[in-house]
């Protein structure tokens, strides 16, 4: 057995540099004094913001001040525990910040509720006064929206106070799904080996139909039992959030959740319909499984089985370096040189080592590089992430380079769009230039898989928690037998009869911790329905396809999402959208039979 290299047997070229944001530990821990002997003078500011015009522009640019060096502080400490979490040293640094920044969270709580004690009016009265303001008009736009949708002071904190009240159907249900629940055993190759959670997406793609059904009946058995106790933090939690968004003068909940990204309800709806019209696609899907697997008794428990399950080539990192480098040249030669510098200027923590942080991730902000985490093996699912993470760090680079630090944050709306844009091309470019058979398929299968997971599955659970809040809305009682009938449906319209839809799949809404998320699940659809409306522009060559992606790059958090997406000539809210991925689903489905029988 390998033995699991530590962060010293790794060679340097393999590891971020992270000196290129404290040059030491030293430099890092007197910066750290030294913010936090100044970050008690921002409560120096408070009953004054709003004051004039010159006051609350000093206050939006000296706490911008404060708040970037807090964050560099971060980054530098968040990045050293990632990359050796058994450390000691990384393990202080990571506190000593955490604990500064909750504090600045404390000492800043006033800082909203003082700017919505005066009306939007007299903020556009400072902006003639004090031109500079207008450096900050979409942040101070973003907190005055909430105007009409925040409570007088006495009710604020009343509501603060029990916000933990609130949250705890979701701690209750993740003590009994994380904690509380156990499955058994099952037997894999005549071993009993015990289920969990973890490892059941292992078993649920095993080659033997006897596992797949064993583990599927004992994970779903298990959470019928649990039905009236998950009923009830489930119902909960839908109380919880229809409560408030009475309480704040929401229309109904799902406005609520989306008021944030400032996305209209119609968008929600468009998903679902225009989904729910292309059912012929999924079921095409399907069918095509069962005849590749030559699978008769198709089962529910049966639609994770890959058509091409094992695929063993191994990429060298250099390799997958040149992969996604030559992938992603259509997006232009100043894209790739922006991409090298990742690569030469080590923004990138290549490999595993002991105590590495599992997974992936890029992370970085304005006054850093965007930095890539990886445990990369050699896989094409690791050149993937590659290419994945890099998007994201693209996304960073053109954000914080083309905006202020007020305006360089964008939106977790938008956030997955970049990443899937870069996997999308790699994939596209692998189709393109494999010589292998076996490669283009098992990348074919990687991608169906990719776009009924997302766009199908997601999109179905989007439906089901609208339909669960709706009840709740009007006074409807939720029972675990209505629930479970109507989870079960939505499964009959979403696979149709291209299966045999076991019974125990109603229960399976219980293992779903998203729906905790309050409407979240709908943007991995939409975020993959824009990436590959983009992707399709800039292949087909479509006029300004690159440079209209760019402009969406560059904008950060300068707009609402929705309008930023529109700069790369996407509209969230046109059915074409989310007909894009629909069609490239289909397109992929055909691809795939082609050159499996070729």
């Amino acid at each position: 057995m390998e033995k699991q290299r530590t962060r010293d047997e790794i060679e340097e070229k393999y590891k971020w540099d992270l000196t290129t944001i404290y040059k030491s530990d030293e430099e890092f821990n007197k910066e750290l004094k030294n913010v936090k002997e100044e970050l008690e003078k921002v409560t120096n500011y408070k009953g004054n913001i709003v004051n004039s015009s010159k006051n609350l522009y000093t206050y939006l640019t000296e706490s911008d001040a404060l708040e970037r060096r807090l964050y560099k502080l971060y980054y530098y400490a968040h990045l050293n525990f990632d990359s050796e979490t058994t450390n000691p040293k990384n393990q202080e640094l990571q506190g000593s910040v955490d604990n500064l920044l909750q504090r600045y969270g404390e000492l800043t709580s006033f800082v909203t509720p003082e700017l919505l004690s005066v009306e939007y009016d007299k903020i556009k009265e400072y902006y003639n006064e004090e031109p500079r303001l207008l450096e900050y008009e979409f942040n101070l736009e973003c907190i005055y929206r909430y105007k009409s949708h925040t409570l007088d002071e006495k009710s604020e904190k009343i509501l603060s106070t029990f916000s933990k009240v609130l949250g705890s159907p979701e701690d209750c249900y993740d003590a009994l799904t994380d904690s509380d629940m156990t499955f058994g055993n099952i037997t894999i190759d005549g071993k009993e080996t015990e289920l969990t959670e973890s490892n059941y997406s292992k078993y649920i793609k095993n080659t033997d139909k006897n596992v797949r059904k064993e583990a599927f009946t004992r994970l779903f058995s298990k959470y019928g039992e649990f039905k009236n106790t998950i009923t009830k933090t489930f119902k909960g939690n839908i109380d919880a959030l229809v409560a408030e968004a009475k309480i704040r003068n929401y229309n109904s909940s799902i406005e609520a959740s989306l008021y944030s990204d400032n996305i209209d309800v119609s968008v929600y709806n468009n998903l679902i319909d225009t989904v729910s019209n292309n059912m012929d696609k999924i079921y095409k899907y399907f069918n095509l499984k069962k005849k590749i697997l030559g699978i008769k008794d198709y089962h529910i428990y049966d639609v994770y089985l890959d058509m091409i399950p094992k695929f063993d080539k191994h990429y060298e990192f250099e390799e997958a370096k040149e992969l996604v480098i030559n992938a992603l040249k259509p997006l232009g030669e100043d894209y790739i040189e922006i991409l090298n510098k990742a690569f030469d200027e080590r923004w990138i923590d290549i490999y595993n080592n002991k105590g590495k942080r599992g997974g992936a991730y890029s992370s970085g902000f304005y006054d850093t590089n965007p930095f890539v985490l990886l445990n990369y093996e050699g896989t094409y699912h690791d050149v993937s992430t590659l290419a994945h993470e890099l998007g994201h760090s693209m996304h960073t680079y053109y954000s914080c380079h083309n905006n202020p630090y007020q305006q360089s944050n964008y939106k977790i709306f938008v956030a997955e769009v970049a990443s899937t844009v870069n996997e999308l091309l790699l994939a596209k470019y692998m189709l393109k230039n494999s010589k292998e058979k076996e490669e283009k398929l098992f990348i074919l299968n990687q991608l169906l898989e990719l776009y009924k997971s997302t766009i199908y599955r997601q999109t179905m659970f989007a439906e089901f928690e609208q339909l669960m809040h709706k009840k709740v809305e009007n006074d409807e009682v939720l029972t675990y037998e209505n629930i479970s009938n109507e989870y079960y449906k939505l499964n009959q319209k979403y696979f149709g009869d291209t299966l045999v839809l076991d019974d125990l799949i109603k229960y399976e809404w219980e293992r779903i911790p998203h729906f905790y998320y309050n409407f979240y699940v709908y943007k991995y659809a939409i975020g993959l329905s824009c990436a590959t409306k983009i992707v399709d522009d800039i292949l087909n060559n479509k006029e300004n396809a690159v440079e209209n992606y760019k402009n969406f790059l560059k904008s950060g958090g300068s707009d609402y999402p929705a309008n930023e997406l529109l700069l790369a000539n996407v509209d969230v809210k046109k059915k074409e959208t989310i007909e894009s991925a629909l069609n490239m689903f289909d397109s992929l489905i055909d691809e795939f039979e082609t050159i499996y029988n070729s």
